[in-house]
C-alpha cells in the first residue's frame, strides 16, 4: 500500500465524521430523537418492539401530514392556525356524502366522489385564505384564527353536533389495511414525506417558498409572483389538512364535530421542534419528520410508563420553550459576528 493511501484514509474518515456531524447541526432533533428513543428503551419494556414501533407511525401519520403542509407554509413566513377546523370538515363531508342516496348503488365506488370532495373542501379553503393574505395584506395568524373558528363552527352546523358513522366497511378497513408488511397509513405519510422534500430542495418551487419567506421585497424584486406563490402554499397545507381528516375517519369508522381540535398547536409544535422558524426563511421536511416523531415517541413513550397524560403537555411545553430560546440566542450571536 502507498503512502499516500494510507495517509488519505484517516483524512477520509476525518471528512465522513465532519459531514456527520454538519448533518446533526443542521437536523439537531434527530439527536433528540434518538435519546428519547433510547431512554424509553430502556425504562419500558414494550417500547422497543416492531408492533410498538409501527403504532408510533400510525398515530403520528395524521399530525405528520398537516406538519408537511405547515413546514411550507411556515417557510413562507405564514401560518395555518384553520388546520384542525379543516380536519374535522373534510372528515365530516366524506363519510356524510358516502350515506348519499344518489351513491347507493355504487358500491366501493360511493368513497372516491366523498373522498374528493373532502378533498376538495381543505383545498378551496386554503385557497381562500391565501387569496385573503394576498389581497388584503392581513397578518396569516388574524386571517387563519378567524378561519379556523368560522370553519368549526359551519361543522357543528352541518353535523347537528352529531358524530357521523361510515357505513361502507371498505372505508373503515382501509385504516387498518397493510402494505407490503407496513401500515397503509404509514405509507401515506412517508411517501408524501419524500415527495415534499423533494418539492422543496429540488424545484424551483421550493426555491422561491424561500426565498419569499426570508425577504419578501427582495422576492418581488426577482420576479417571483408572491401573492400566488403563497395561495399555493396555503392550498398544499389545506389538502395535507384534509388528507389528515380523511385518514383519522377511516382509522375511527366515524367523524365527529371536535375531529382535529388543537391539532394546530401540535402541528406547530412538530414544526419548530424540526427546525422550522417562525419568521420564515428556514426549515427543511426531514427536520419536521423528526419533530413529528419526536412528539409520537414522548406521547407513546410516557403513556407506557403510565405517565399522566397533562405530564407529556408540560414536557413539550418546556422543550419547546427551550429550542425558541436557544434559536434566539444563535441568532443573535449570527446578527452580532455579521455587523463585526
Amino acid at each position: 500500500m502507498s503512502q499516500t493511501s494510507v495517509e488519505s484514509a484517516p483524512v477520509q474518515a476525518s471528512g465522513g465524521m465532519k459531514a456527520n456531524f454538519g448533518w446533526i447541526v443542521r437536523h439537531p432533533i434527530w439527536a433528540f430523537v434518538v435519546m428519547i428513543f433510547i431512554f424509553f428503551s430502556l425504562m419500558t419494556d414494550n417500547f422497543f418492539s416492531l408492533g410498538n414501533f409501527e403504532n408510533i407511525l400510525v398515530q403520528t401519520s395524521t399530525l405528520g401530514l398537516i406538519a408537511l403542509g405547515m413546514t411550507i407554509v411556515m417557510i413562507n413566513g405564514n401560518i395555518d392556525l384553520s388546520v384542525g377546523a379543516v380536519v374535522a370538515l373534510a372528515a365530516s363531508l366524506t363519510v356524510d356524502i358516502m350515506g348519499w342516496p344518489m351513491f347507493e348503488s355504487w358500491g366501493n365506488w360511493q368513497i372516491l366522489p366523498a373522498v374528493l370532495a373532502g378533498i376538495a373542501s381543505g383545498v378551496l379553503l386554503g385557497a381562500l385564505n391565501g387569496l385573503i393574505v394576498w389581497k388584503t395584506g392581513v397578518d396569516a395568524f388574524i386571517v387563519t384564527l378567524g378561519a379556523m373558528l368560522g370553519v368549526r363552527g359551519l361543522v357543528f352546523v352541518y353535523t347537528g353536533e352529531q358524530s357521523f358513522f361510515a357505513l361502507n366497511f371498505a372505508y373503515s378497513d382501509f385504516g387498518a389495511s397493510r402494505f407490503l408488511g407496513l401500515p397503509t397509513l404509514a405509507w401515506v405519510f412517508l411517501i408524501f414525506t419524500v415527495l415534499m422534500h423533494v418539492l422543496l430542495s429540488r424545484t424551483v418551487h421550493g426555491s422561491n417558498t424561500y426565498a419569499v419567506g426570508d425577504n419578501r421585497e427582495a422576492a418581488v424584486n426577482a420576479g417571483i409572483r408572491v401573492g400566488p406563490h403563497m395561495m399555493i402554499n396555503f392550498m398544499i397545507v389545506g389538502f395535507f389538512a384534509a388528507l389528515a381528516g380523511i385518514t383519522l375517519s377511516t382509522q375511527m369508522g366515524a367523524s365527529t364535530p371536535n375531529l382535529g381540535r388543537d391539532y394546530e398547536l401540535w402541528v406547530i409544535t412538530a414544526t419548530v421542534l424540526g427546525g422550522t422558524k417562525l419568521t420564515g426563511g428556514a426549515g427543511n421536511i426531514i427536520g419536521t419528520f423528526g419533530g413529528v416523531l419526536a412528539i409520537g415517541i414522548l406521547r407513546n413513550g410516557m403513556n407506557l410508563m403510565q405517565v399522566p397524560a397533562f405530564y407529556v403537555l408540560v414536557t413539550l411545553g418546556v422543550i419547546l420553550i427551550a429550542v425558541l430560546f436557544l434559536d434566539k440566542q444563535l441568532n443573535r450571536q449570527g446578527e452580532e459576528e455579521l455587523r463585526l
